[in-house]
């Protein structure tokens, strides 16, 4: 009897210390980039944020959607460990778009808490100097 006894306090802690987890957490060390002024002959501008978990469970990275078909991220399909850091690669095509300031973001839909997590990329691309 006191052998069932400890097993099952043993499997309420357990459940209780699992439960007790913080969730993983995308921290990016910057949530926005501007690339400035650049003229259509640059049209491709990419740039690369670096992120941390700061949870203490493993973050994972579902989806990431961009706000237009100018602009693709790429992320890591495999989880970040906690306390770990990982970088996503945001790039703006501008080729054959309006001149002038624009404005775009990417979404990341996570397992974490947050569930989403937005960065922001801008910038003003000029007609090529003759």
């Amino acid at each position: 009897m006191k052998k069932l006894i400890v097993l099952t306090m043993m499997l309420l802690c357990g459940m209780t210390s699992a439960i007790a987890q913080k969730p993983a957490e995308m921290k990016f060390e910057k949530a926005s980039h501007d690339f400035g002024t650049f003229t259509e002959n640059e049209a491709i501008q990419s740039y690369t944020f670096t992120f941390q978990n700061v949870g203490e469970s493993p973050l994972i990275i579902n989806q990431a959607m961009a706000s237009c078909g100018c602009t693709d991220p790429e992320y890591p399909k495999t989880p970040i460990q906690p306390g770990e850091k990982g970088q996503v690669k945001v790039t703006y095509n501008g080729v054959g778009k309006s001149f002038g300031h624009f404005r775009k973001f990417v979404t990341f839909m996570t397992n974490g808490n947050p569930e989403k997590v937005k960065i922001y990329i801008e910038g003003d691309m000029e007609a090529a100097k003759q």
